[in-house]
């Protein structure tokens, strides 16, 4: 699989993408620009929960390839997503009880990446990432899973409490990572868990915190107070890992 993402131009080509039912992250769109075609294109991107952004012509045409953009480009994920029941299916599959990373509004590709990576090495059966506020599969975040991206699912859904209780009530339990909980070596990290990591400015948001069952604090000595959230996402995945072999 290649790590582009890929570029869709024109009207009829972006239509029959959405209709497809194709991942879409982003649509570039003509500002200004009110004709019927276009204007069923930005409904779609709406229904979708696609993000939009209504740009000048100049922009249009320094991110076109084809120089036929008639006033629209959309970037499809270069990476299909999975549904959370795939998940719980590969986990079943390997005889072992769920461990799902969600994650609440990571923007940074970088970060999601890196995550992703993480959650592939530390035999998670798969992540969780909400639909809206949040980077999707890019290309960049294919490059810096190191590959990950091909054998991890990812999930990306409407709701990210909604799916918290319906895995509740599956027998997953969710431990989340933020300031003031419990030292993380005196939780029990074993069992079906799904470890919740915040955005990196703001953290766990309040909802999502709440639908917890424990508060994990990362025991931390140095002047500055937190650690990036991927690097908060390794320390706690290894130590369910290290709980988990125990």
């Amino acid at each position: 699989m290649g790590y582009e993402e890929l570029k869709i131009e024109g009207r009829n080509a972006v239509l029959e993408a959405f209709r497809s039912g194709k991942t879409i992250d982003k649509l570039y769109v003509l500002d200004g620009c009110e004709d019927g075609p276009v204007r069923t294109i930005v409904r779609e991107a709406k229904r979708h929960d696609t993000i939009l952004n209504f740009v000048g012509k100049e922009r249009l045409d320094q991110i076109s390839e084809t120089k036929k953009h008639q006033g629209v480009i959309a970037l499809a994920a270069a990476y299909s997503y999975a549904t959370v029941e795939d998940i719980l299916a590969a986990a079943e599959a390997k005889g072992e009880p769920p461990f799902v990373f969600l994650l609440d509004n990571i923007e940074d590709p970088h970060n999601l990446g890196a995550i992703i990576r993480t959650a592939n090495l530390a035999g998670a059966h798969g992540v969780i990432i909400p639909k809206r506020r949040a980077v999707g599969l890019t290309a960049t975040v294919a490059k810096t899973s190191a590959g990950a991206i091909n054998y991890t699912p990812v999930a990306k859904v409407t709701n990210l409490t909604a799916t918290i209780k319906e895995l509740k009530e599956r027998g997953v339990w969710f431990v989340c990572a933020d300031m003031g909980g419990t030292r993380m070596y005196d939780l029990d990290l074993k069992g079906p868990i799904g470890l919740v990591i915040g955005n990196e400015g703001d953290g766990v948001s309040k909802l999502v915190r709440e639908s917890c069952d424990f508060i994990a604090s990362i025991p931390m000595k140095g002047e500055i107070d937190s650690l990036n959230a991927s690097v908060a996402a390794g320390v706690l995945a290894y130590e369910i890992v290290r709980q988990r072999m125990s």
